[in-house]
């Protein structure tokens, strides 16, 4: 159960945020192994004065920052996650993004953490999700 968001550009219309959106969870179905109905995302866009970021950070190219937060349940191995990275970094790009302005980080939770409506820690009770280890 990962929840997503996405601040990007206002200058990005509202297809293009879809497509970003659609792209990040695809990746995440295709490579982490999520049910294709357990989407959440807040798509947030930012007038530029608002997106802060080097344009030239460890020699990346960066002109209009797409930044991409993903909250998910421990347990993935690392290679996984690089995989998620290219693999939302090649949706991305499919969707209008140049990858140099593709900006993921990762936040890794215990299922404690998860309440899914009602008060109830449902990944608790369950004892697990799909994708993790």
């Amino acid at each position: 159960m990962p929840l997503v968001q996405i601040d990007l550009a206002d200058t990005r219309t509202p297809e293009a945020r879809r497509a970003i959106a659609s792209g990040v969870h695809r990746a995440l179905v295709d490579t982490v192994g999520i049910p294709a109905g357990d989407r959440f995302q807040i798509i947030t866009p930012h007038p530029a004065d608002e997106l802060v970021f080097d344009p030239d950070y460890l020699g990346v190219d960066r002109r209009d920052v797409v930044f991409v937060r993903i909250t998910l349940v421990e347990g993935r191995p690392a290679q996984l996650k690089l995989k998620l990275h290219q693999q939302i970094t090649a949706n991305l790009t499919d969707a209008g993004v140049r990858p140099e302005d593709v900006l993921i980080t990762l936040t890794d939770n215990a299922l404690a953490n998860w309440s899914l409506g009602n008060g109830e820690a449902q990944l608790a009770a369950q004892g697990s999700v799909p994708g993790a280890v």
